[in-house]
């Protein structure tokens, strides 16, 4: 069975025991869920959310096992804080977010979110959202696309791309698009594919998946007891700034300007920074599973009230 990226790594900061209580934010399909729900036996509880049905549905076949001590629910990690008022749950010990695409969904062919194989230009983690990447390709203005492009993917080259997408409209399928920006931009490094920030910058905006984890991360700090700990997975670098920016302010007491003699914003840290740089994968590991090759853990830890300065 397929093993979750940096699973070790996971299990070890997460810190698992019995009778804590775990929310993996995008369950996917139950692996990092296994490891925290066996290392937290005989009555450790965890709630799964994801919003690809597709990805409950394994998740609940794999995680069967462990029967009533792991809830599912379908929805986005942005609505945390009401997932777990509907549970009764209060604070939590342990979250985790492994943020952007799933095997799952890159090896779904039908969806479109690989380069690998031909399919309709779909990419929605959701399929129950109306919006798809063909209804951006297709009928955004050039200048909007371009800056999605731009904003969302890093393409240096947002504007001739965008541009030749509007010229050669209708674009149904991964094969004519990735062709189409191929044609435009230079290969990207490491034998990147040159319509890989194209792909990247589309499925962004069509899963809002940016605003999702800005609008988690205050929630998920709300959620965690004194002492539990928030643990993120990245793939890229947008995401990446998000959660270190969060984590760095959080964990500061005061963030007025430093020349600024007297603080007069009243902000009070509420993490400590457990990884004070991003964890990444083993060469075993990518060697195993190239997936893994971009990921980035950060992981921090909520202060204890004793802790705080006053």
């Amino acid at each position: 069975m397929h093993q979750p990226v940096l699973y070790n790594q996971i299990i070890s900061l997460l810190q698992p025991r019995k009778g804590c209580k775990f929310v993996d934010c995008t369950v996917g399909g139950g692996g990092h869920a296994y490891g925290l729900l066996q290392a937290s036996s005989p009555d450790g509880l965890l709630l799964g959310l994801d919003v690809d049905p597709q990805a409950l549905i394994q998740a609940s076949q794999r995680l069967a096992v462990f029967e009533t001590r792991v809830i599912l629910r379908h929805g986005s990690y942005s609505t945390l804080g009401q997932q777990l008022a509907d549970l009764g749950w209060g604070e939590v010990d342990g979250i985790l977010l492994d943020l952007g695409v799933s095997s799952i969904q890159l090896d779904s062919i039908q969806r479109g979110f690989s380069l690998r194989h031909d399919a309709q230009l779909d990419m929605r983690f959701d399929p129950e959202t109306p919006l798809k990447a063909s209804d951006l390709v297709n009928h955004l203005p050039e200048n909007e696309l371009a800056n999605i492009l731009f904003r969302f993917g890093e393409e240096k080259r947002s504007r001739q791309v965008a541009r030749a997408i509007v010229s050669n409209r209708p674009i149904r399928t991964t094969w004519q698009l990735a062709d189409l920006v191929a044609k435009v931009t230079s290969s990207g490094k490491e034998g990147m594919h040159p319509a890989t920030r194209t792909f990247q910058a589309l499925r962004i905006a069509v899963n809002h998946e940016l605003e999702a984890v800005e609008s988690v991360l205050p929630q998920a700090i709300q959620a965690l007891a004194p002492g539990g700990r928030l643990a993120v997975i990245s793939f890229h670098s947008l995401e990446d700034r998000i959660v270190k920016r969060f984590f760095q302010r959080e964990s500061r007491d005061c963030l007025c300007p430093p020349t600024q003699p007297v603080c007069t914003c009243g902000h009070v840290a509420q993490l400590i920074i457990i990884t004070r740089k991003p964890v990444r994968p083993g060469e075993s590991e990518i060697k195993t599973n190239p997936r893994s090759r971009s990921a980035r853990l950060r992981v921090a830890e909520k202060i204890k009230s004793e802790r705080r300065i006053q």
